[in-house]
Protein backbone atom coordinates (compact mmCIF):
# COMPACT_ATOMS: atom_id res chain seq x y z
CA UNK A 1 0.00 0.00 0.00
CA UNK A 2 1.42 3.39 -0.94
CA UNK A 3 1.68 5.69 2.06
CA UNK A 4 -0.04 8.93 1.27
CA UNK A 5 -1.21 11.82 3.40
CA UNK A 6 -4.80 10.59 2.98
CA UNK A 7 -4.28 7.04 4.20
CA UNK A 8 -1.84 8.18 6.91
CA UNK A 9 -4.52 10.47 8.32
CA UNK A 10 -7.05 7.69 7.97
CA UNK A 11 -4.85 5.36 9.95
CA UNK A 12 -4.40 8.05 12.58
CA UNK A 13 -8.14 8.52 12.92
CA UNK A 14 -8.61 4.78 13.34
CA UNK A 15 -5.83 4.60 15.94
CA UNK A 16 -7.36 7.34 18.08
CA UNK A 17 -10.40 5.14 18.57
CA UNK A 18 -8.25 2.54 20.32
CA UNK A 19 -7.70 2.59 24.08
CA UNK A 20 -4.57 4.44 25.20
CA UNK A 21 -3.13 1.19 26.58
CA UNK A 22 -2.98 -1.62 24.02
CA UNK A 23 -1.55 -4.80 25.57
CA UNK A 24 -0.43 -7.40 23.07
CA UNK A 25 -1.85 -10.83 23.67
CA UNK A 26 0.70 -13.13 25.18
CA UNK A 27 0.37 -16.73 26.36
CA UNK A 28 3.30 -16.23 28.69
CA UNK A 29 2.70 -16.58 32.38
CA UNK A 30 2.81 -13.48 34.53
CA UNK A 31 4.82 -13.21 37.72
CA UNK A 32 8.24 -12.46 39.05
CA UNK A 33 9.80 -14.52 36.27
CA UNK A 34 8.31 -12.24 33.61
CA UNK A 35 10.06 -9.24 32.07
CA UNK A 36 7.58 -6.61 30.91
CA UNK A 37 8.43 -4.34 27.98
CA UNK A 38 6.38 -1.23 27.17
CA UNK A 39 6.67 0.23 23.67
CA UNK A 40 5.80 3.93 24.06
CA UNK A 41 5.42 5.31 20.56
CA UNK A 42 3.35 7.36 18.10
CA UNK A 43 0.37 5.27 17.03
CA UNK A 44 -1.79 8.05 15.62
CA UNK A 45 0.13 11.11 14.40
CA UNK A 46 2.90 12.35 12.13
CA UNK A 47 5.55 9.84 13.33
CA UNK A 48 3.34 6.77 13.19
CA UNK A 49 4.76 5.24 9.98
CA UNK A 50 8.40 5.66 10.96
CA UNK A 51 7.74 4.28 14.47
CA UNK A 52 4.27 3.23 15.66
CA UNK A 53 3.08 -0.31 15.01
CA UNK A 54 6.38 -1.10 13.27
CA UNK A 55 8.29 -0.36 16.48
CA UNK A 56 5.97 -2.69 18.40
CA UNK A 57 6.56 -5.35 15.75
CA UNK A 58 10.34 -4.90 15.81
CA UNK A 59 10.28 -5.35 19.58
CA UNK A 60 8.07 -8.45 19.30
CA UNK A 61 10.32 -10.00 16.64
CA UNK A 62 13.36 -9.54 18.90
CA UNK A 63 11.56 -11.40 21.68
CA UNK A 64 10.59 -14.17 19.26
CA UNK A 65 14.16 -14.52 17.97
CA UNK A 66 15.72 -14.42 21.44
CA UNK A 67 13.21 -17.03 22.70
CA UNK A 68 13.41 -16.14 26.39
CA UNK A 69 11.85 -19.45 27.38
CA UNK A 70 15.15 -21.07 26.46
CA UNK A 71 16.77 -18.79 29.05
CA UNK A 72 14.29 -19.58 31.80
CA UNK A 73 12.07 -16.50 31.79
CA UNK A 74 9.02 -14.99 30.08
CA UNK A 75 8.42 -11.67 28.33
CA UNK A 76 5.24 -9.67 28.05
CA UNK A 77 4.84 -6.65 25.72
CA UNK A 78 2.43 -3.72 26.07
CA UNK A 79 2.17 -0.64 23.87
CA UNK A 80 0.74 2.86 24.16
CA UNK A 81 0.36 6.06 22.14
CA UNK A 82 2.06 9.07 23.75
CA UNK A 83 0.28 11.42 21.31
CA UNK A 84 3.52 13.44 20.96
CA UNK A 85 2.80 15.00 24.35
CA UNK A 86 5.33 14.82 27.19
CA UNK A 87 2.56 14.92 29.82
CA UNK A 88 0.79 11.94 28.24
CA UNK A 89 4.06 10.03 27.84
CA UNK A 90 5.02 10.71 31.46
CA UNK A 91 1.63 9.57 32.77
CA UNK A 92 1.80 6.35 30.76
CA UNK A 93 5.36 5.65 31.91
CA UNK A 94 4.51 6.18 35.57
CA UNK A 95 1.44 3.95 35.40
CA UNK A 96 3.36 1.27 33.56
CA UNK A 97 6.08 1.20 36.20
CA UNK A 98 3.96 1.75 39.32
CA UNK A 99 0.88 -0.28 38.38
CA UNK A 100 1.88 -2.73 35.65
CA UNK A 101 5.44 -3.64 36.59
CA UNK A 102 7.03 -2.59 33.27
CA UNK A 103 10.80 -3.06 33.33
CA UNK A 104 11.85 -1.59 29.97
CA UNK A 105 10.35 1.35 28.05
CA UNK A 106 11.24 1.17 24.37
CA UNK A 107 11.21 3.46 21.30
CA UNK A 108 10.15 7.00 22.43
CA UNK A 109 9.85 9.05 19.25
CA UNK A 110 9.57 12.79 20.00
CA UNK A 111 12.52 14.02 22.01
CA UNK A 112 10.51 15.97 24.59
CA UNK A 113 8.70 12.75 25.49
CA UNK A 114 11.98 10.81 25.61
CA UNK A 115 13.56 13.39 27.92
CA UNK A 116 10.55 13.31 30.25
CA UNK A 117 10.49 9.49 30.41
CA UNK A 118 14.25 9.49 30.95
CA UNK A 119 13.70 11.22 34.29
CA UNK A 120 11.03 8.71 35.33
CA UNK A 121 13.05 5.57 34.59
CA UNK A 122 16.00 7.03 36.47
CA UNK A 123 13.81 7.86 39.47
CA UNK A 124 12.19 4.40 39.41
CA UNK A 125 15.42 2.55 38.51
CA UNK A 126 13.99 0.98 35.37
CA UNK A 127 15.40 1.01 31.80
CA UNK A 128 14.70 3.10 28.69
CA UNK A 129 16.09 2.25 25.26
CA UNK A 130 15.46 5.16 22.89
CA UNK A 131 15.24 4.20 19.23
CA UNK A 132 13.42 7.05 17.46
CA UNK A 133 13.99 9.99 19.80
CA UNK A 134 16.93 12.06 18.58
CA UNK A 135 18.11 14.68 21.07
CA UNK A 136 21.79 14.42 22.02
CA UNK A 137 20.84 15.73 25.47
CA UNK A 138 19.91 12.10 26.24
CA UNK A 139 23.62 11.23 26.25
CA UNK A 140 24.79 14.72 27.21
CA UNK A 141 23.60 16.96 30.02
CA UNK A 142 20.65 14.65 30.76
CA UNK A 143 22.45 11.32 30.44
CA UNK A 144 21.37 8.61 32.82
CA UNK A 145 22.69 5.26 34.09
CA UNK A 146 19.24 3.88 33.16
CA UNK A 147 19.12 4.85 29.48
CA UNK A 148 20.60 3.67 26.19
CA UNK A 149 20.28 5.77 23.02
CA UNK A 150 20.37 3.28 20.18
CA UNK A 151 19.70 4.20 16.56
CA UNK A 152 20.68 7.78 15.64
CA UNK A 153 20.79 11.26 17.12
CA UNK A 154 20.90 14.84 15.92
CA UNK A 155 24.71 14.80 15.84
CA UNK A 156 24.91 11.75 13.57
CA UNK A 157 22.33 13.23 11.20
CA UNK A 158 24.08 16.57 11.05
CA UNK A 159 27.50 14.96 10.66
CA UNK A 160 26.34 13.01 7.63
CA UNK A 161 23.90 15.18 5.69
CA UNK A 162 25.13 18.59 6.86
CA UNK A 163 28.78 17.92 6.13
CA UNK A 164 28.06 16.32 2.74
CA UNK A 165 25.78 19.16 1.63
CA UNK A 166 28.35 21.85 2.42
CA UNK A 167 31.06 19.83 0.67
CA UNK A 168 28.84 19.76 -2.43
CA UNK A 169 28.71 23.58 -2.52
CA UNK A 170 25.75 24.30 -0.24
CA UNK A 171 27.49 26.95 1.84
CA UNK A 172 24.52 29.21 2.74
CA UNK A 173 21.63 27.82 4.77
CA UNK A 174 18.13 28.73 5.94
CA UNK A 175 16.55 26.44 8.57
CA UNK A 176 12.90 25.47 8.89
CA UNK A 177 12.80 23.99 12.38
CA UNK A 178 10.18 22.14 14.41
CA UNK A 179 9.80 24.20 17.58
CA UNK A 180 10.66 21.65 20.27
CA UNK A 181 13.69 19.87 21.72
CA UNK A 182 14.43 17.67 18.70
CA UNK A 183 14.20 20.45 16.11
CA UNK A 184 16.31 22.83 18.17
CA UNK A 185 19.02 20.19 18.66
CA UNK A 186 19.06 19.18 15.00
CA UNK A 187 19.32 22.79 13.88
CA UNK A 188 22.12 23.56 16.36
CA UNK A 189 24.15 20.45 15.51
CA UNK A 190 23.83 21.06 11.77
CA UNK A 191 24.76 24.73 12.12
CA UNK A 192 28.00 23.69 13.85
CA UNK A 193 28.98 21.52 10.88
CA UNK A 194 27.96 24.20 8.37
CA UNK A 195 30.02 26.95 10.02
CA UNK A 196 32.98 24.63 10.69
CA UNK A 197 33.09 23.86 6.96
CA UNK A 198 33.14 27.55 6.06
CA UNK A 199 29.43 27.97 5.38
CA UNK A 200 27.01 30.36 7.06
CA UNK A 201 23.41 30.43 8.19
CA UNK A 202 21.48 33.37 6.69
CA UNK A 203 18.17 32.78 8.46
CA UNK A 204 15.93 30.41 10.37
CA UNK A 205 12.27 30.06 11.33
CA UNK A 206 10.57 27.92 13.98
CA UNK A 207 7.34 26.10 13.11
CA UNK A 208 4.74 25.19 15.75
CA UNK A 209 4.78 21.52 16.76
CA UNK A 210 2.68 19.46 16.54
CA UNK A 211 -0.19 20.39 14.25
CA UNK A 212 1.45 22.42 11.46
CA UNK A 213 0.48 21.17 8.00
CA UNK A 214 0.77 24.37 5.94
CA UNK A 215 4.43 25.36 5.59
CA UNK A 216 3.90 27.83 2.73
CA UNK A 217 4.72 30.98 4.73
CA UNK A 218 7.89 29.42 6.12
CA UNK A 219 8.99 28.17 2.71
CA UNK A 220 8.45 31.60 1.18
CA UNK A 221 10.72 33.10 3.85
CA UNK A 222 13.34 30.50 3.01
CA UNK A 223 12.96 31.23 -0.70
CA UNK A 224 13.31 34.98 -0.13
CA UNK A 225 16.56 34.42 1.82
CA UNK A 226 18.21 33.11 -1.37
CA UNK A 227 20.11 30.57 0.70
CA UNK A 228 21.52 27.75 -1.40
CA UNK A 229 20.19 25.17 1.09
CA UNK A 230 16.92 24.99 2.99
CA UNK A 231 17.63 22.76 5.98
CA UNK A 232 14.57 20.86 7.22
CA UNK A 233 15.11 20.34 10.94
CA UNK A 234 11.96 18.28 11.33
CA UNK A 235 10.81 14.72 10.66
CA UNK A 236 8.00 12.46 9.52
CA UNK A 237 4.85 14.18 8.30
CA UNK A 238 6.41 17.64 8.73
CA UNK A 239 9.29 16.77 6.40
CA UNK A 240 6.93 15.18 3.86
CA UNK A 241 4.70 18.26 3.80
CA UNK A 242 7.67 20.64 3.49
CA UNK A 243 9.10 18.76 0.52
CA UNK A 244 5.74 18.46 -1.23
CA UNK A 245 4.92 22.13 -0.74
CA UNK A 246 8.42 23.22 -1.81
CA UNK A 247 7.79 21.30 -5.04
CA UNK A 248 4.47 23.07 -5.54
CA UNK A 249 6.22 26.45 -5.19
CA UNK A 250 8.94 25.38 -7.63
CA UNK A 251 11.64 26.19 -5.07
CA UNK A 252 14.07 23.48 -6.12
CA UNK A 253 13.55 24.27 -9.81
CA UNK A 254 14.84 27.78 -9.08
CA UNK A 255 18.14 26.44 -7.75
CA UNK A 256 17.68 26.07 -4.00
CA UNK A 257 18.37 22.64 -2.53
CA UNK A 258 16.39 20.96 0.24
CA UNK A 259 18.35 19.15 2.95
CA UNK A 260 16.16 16.70 4.85
CA UNK A 261 18.12 16.30 8.06
CA UNK A 262 16.15 13.30 9.34
CA UNK A 263 14.60 11.24 6.54
CA UNK A 264 13.06 7.78 6.80
CA UNK A 265 12.31 5.22 4.09
CA UNK A 266 8.58 5.71 4.81
CA UNK A 267 8.94 9.43 4.01
CA UNK A 268 10.41 8.59 0.60
CA UNK A 269 7.61 6.10 -0.03
CA UNK A 270 5.00 8.73 0.81
CA UNK A 271 6.66 11.34 -1.41
CA UNK A 272 7.38 9.08 -4.38
CA UNK A 273 10.69 9.04 -6.25
CA UNK A 274 9.62 11.74 -8.68
CA UNK A 275 9.48 14.24 -5.82
CA UNK A 276 12.26 12.77 -3.65
CA UNK A 277 14.93 11.91 -6.23
CA UNK A 278 18.37 13.34 -5.53
CA UNK A 279 17.82 13.93 -1.81
CA UNK A 280 20.88 13.18 0.30
CA UNK A 281 20.19 11.56 3.67
CA UNK A 282 21.91 9.84 6.56
CA UNK A 283 20.67 6.58 8.07
CA UNK A 284 22.09 3.88 10.34
CA UNK A 285 20.01 1.12 8.72
CA UNK A 286 18.55 0.39 5.28
CA UNK A 287 16.47 -2.69 4.61
CA UNK A 288 18.37 -3.49 1.39
CA UNK A 289 21.88 -2.86 2.72
CA UNK A 290 23.06 -6.48 2.98
CA UNK A 291 21.84 -10.07 3.22
CA UNK A 292 21.05 -9.81 6.94
CA UNK A 293 18.98 -6.63 6.62
CA UNK A 294 17.12 -8.09 3.65
CA UNK A 295 16.35 -11.29 5.55
CA UNK A 296 14.93 -9.28 8.46
CA UNK A 297 12.83 -7.17 6.11
CA UNK A 298 11.39 -10.23 4.40
CA UNK A 299 10.06 -11.39 7.77
CA UNK A 300 9.02 -7.91 8.89
CA UNK A 301 7.13 -6.25 6.06
CA UNK A 302 4.36 -8.87 5.58
CA UNK A 303 3.44 -8.24 9.24
CA UNK A 304 3.53 -4.43 8.91
CA UNK A 305 1.05 -3.60 6.10
CA UNK A 306 3.79 -4.37 3.53
CA UNK A 307 5.84 -1.43 4.88
CA UNK A 308 9.59 -2.05 4.91
CA UNK A 309 11.34 -1.41 8.23
CA UNK A 310 12.71 2.03 9.05
CA UNK A 311 15.89 2.51 11.04
CA UNK A 312 13.64 3.23 14.03
CA UNK A 313 11.98 -0.18 13.70
CA UNK A 314 15.40 -1.79 13.35
CA UNK A 315 16.59 -0.01 16.50
CA UNK A 316 13.65 -1.40 18.47
CA UNK A 317 14.57 -4.91 17.33
CA UNK A 318 18.29 -4.63 18.05
CA UNK A 319 17.89 -2.68 21.31
CA UNK A 320 15.39 -5.19 22.67
CA UNK A 321 17.61 -8.11 21.68
CA UNK A 322 20.61 -6.66 23.50
CA UNK A 323 18.52 -5.82 26.57
CA UNK A 324 17.32 -9.42 26.77
CA UNK A 325 20.91 -10.67 26.54
CA UNK A 326 21.75 -8.48 29.54
CA UNK A 327 18.72 -9.78 31.47
CA UNK A 328 19.77 -13.37 30.77
CA UNK A 329 23.30 -12.61 31.99
CA UNK A 330 22.11 -10.93 35.22
CA UNK A 331 19.10 -13.07 36.00
CA UNK A 332 15.49 -11.90 35.98
CA UNK A 333 15.24 -11.10 39.71
CA UNK A 334 18.26 -8.77 39.60
CA UNK A 335 17.13 -7.21 36.31
CA UNK A 336 13.68 -6.38 37.67
CA UNK A 337 15.15 -4.98 40.86
CA UNK A 338 17.91 -2.81 39.38
CA UNK A 339 17.53 -1.18 35.96
CA UNK A 340 20.89 0.58 36.27
CA UNK A 341 22.56 -2.83 36.67
CA UNK A 342 20.91 -3.97 33.43
CA UNK A 343 22.22 -0.93 31.55
CA UNK A 344 25.68 -1.47 33.05
CA UNK A 345 25.57 -5.05 31.77
CA UNK A 346 24.42 -3.81 28.33
CA UNK A 347 27.49 -1.56 28.27
CA UNK A 348 29.73 -4.39 29.39
CA UNK A 349 28.54 -6.79 26.68
CA UNK A 350 29.69 -6.09 23.11
CA UNK A 351 26.71 -5.48 20.85
CA UNK A 352 26.20 -7.85 17.93
CA UNK A 353 23.01 -8.22 15.93
CA UNK A 354 22.08 -8.82 12.27
CA UNK A 355 20.88 -5.26 11.62
CA UNK A 356 23.67 -3.05 12.99
CA UNK A 357 26.49 -5.57 13.26
CA UNK A 358 29.11 -5.39 15.99
CA UNK A 359 29.41 -2.34 18.20
CA UNK A 360 29.37 -1.06 21.74
CA UNK A 361 27.47 1.13 24.18
CA UNK A 362 29.59 3.94 25.57
CA UNK A 363 29.66 5.19 29.16
CA UNK A 364 27.23 8.00 28.24
CA UNK A 365 24.67 5.48 26.92
CA UNK A 366 25.34 6.19 23.25
CA UNK A 367 25.18 3.04 21.08
CA UNK A 368 28.05 3.11 18.57
CA UNK A 369 27.85 1.71 15.03
CA UNK A 370 28.51 2.98 11.48
CA UNK A 371 26.08 5.28 9.68
CA UNK A 372 25.57 5.59 5.93
CA UNK A 373 25.17 8.46 3.49
CA UNK A 374 22.57 7.68 0.83
CA UNK A 375 21.14 9.41 -2.23
CA UNK A 376 17.55 8.81 -3.28
CA UNK A 377 17.31 7.13 -6.67
CA UNK A 378 15.64 8.59 -9.73
CA UNK A 379 12.51 6.67 -10.82
CA UNK A 380 14.39 5.06 -13.72
CA UNK A 381 17.05 3.71 -11.35
CA UNK A 382 14.61 1.92 -9.04
CA UNK A 383 13.89 -1.76 -9.57
CA UNK A 384 10.55 -1.58 -7.78
CA UNK A 385 8.71 -0.55 -4.61
CA UNK A 386 10.99 0.36 -1.70
CA UNK A 387 14.16 0.20 -3.88
CA UNK A 388 14.92 3.84 -3.12
CA UNK A 389 18.49 4.37 -1.93
CA UNK A 390 21.93 4.18 -3.45
CA UNK A 391 24.86 4.13 -1.07
CA UNK A 392 27.22 7.11 -1.31
CA UNK A 393 29.57 6.06 1.48
CA UNK A 394 29.81 4.47 4.91
CA UNK A 395 30.37 6.94 7.74
CA UNK A 396 32.70 5.38 10.34
CA UNK A 397 31.68 5.63 14.00
CA UNK A 398 34.45 8.09 14.89
CA UNK A 399 33.03 10.48 12.30
CA UNK A 400 29.34 9.83 12.95
CA UNK A 401 29.01 10.28 16.70
CA UNK A 402 29.78 13.16 19.04
CA UNK A 403 33.09 12.59 20.85
CA UNK A 404 32.56 11.13 24.31
CA UNK A 405 34.27 14.03 26.10
CA UNK A 406 32.17 16.74 24.40
CA UNK A 407 28.69 15.87 25.61
CA UNK A 408 28.91 16.98 29.21
CA UNK A 409 27.63 13.66 30.54
CA UNK A 410 28.28 13.24 34.27
CA UNK A 411 28.82 9.48 33.76
CA UNK A 412 31.98 10.14 31.74
CA UNK A 413 35.08 10.28 33.87
CA UNK A 414 38.30 11.96 32.97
Amino acid sequence: MKLTRRNTLGAAAAATALPLFTPLRSPLAQGQNTIRIGVLTDLSSLYTDLSGAGSVLGTRMAVEDFNPGNHGFNVEIVSADHQNRPDVGSNVARQWVDRDGVDLIMDLPQSAVALAVNQIVREKNKVAVVSTGASTALTGAQCSPNLVHWTYDTHSQAAGTGRATVAAGGDTWFFITADYAFGHALEADTEKFVTAAGGRVVGKVRTPFPGTTDFSAFLLQAQASRAKVIGLANAGGDTINCIKQAGEFGITRRGQKLAGLLIFITDIHALGLQAAQGLTLTASFYWDLNDATRAFSEKFHPRNRAIRPTMGHAGCYAGTLHYLKAVAALGVARAKEDGAAVVAKMKELATDDPLFGQGEIRADGRKIHPCFLFEVKAPAESKGPWDYYKLVREIPPAEAWRPLNEGGCALVRG
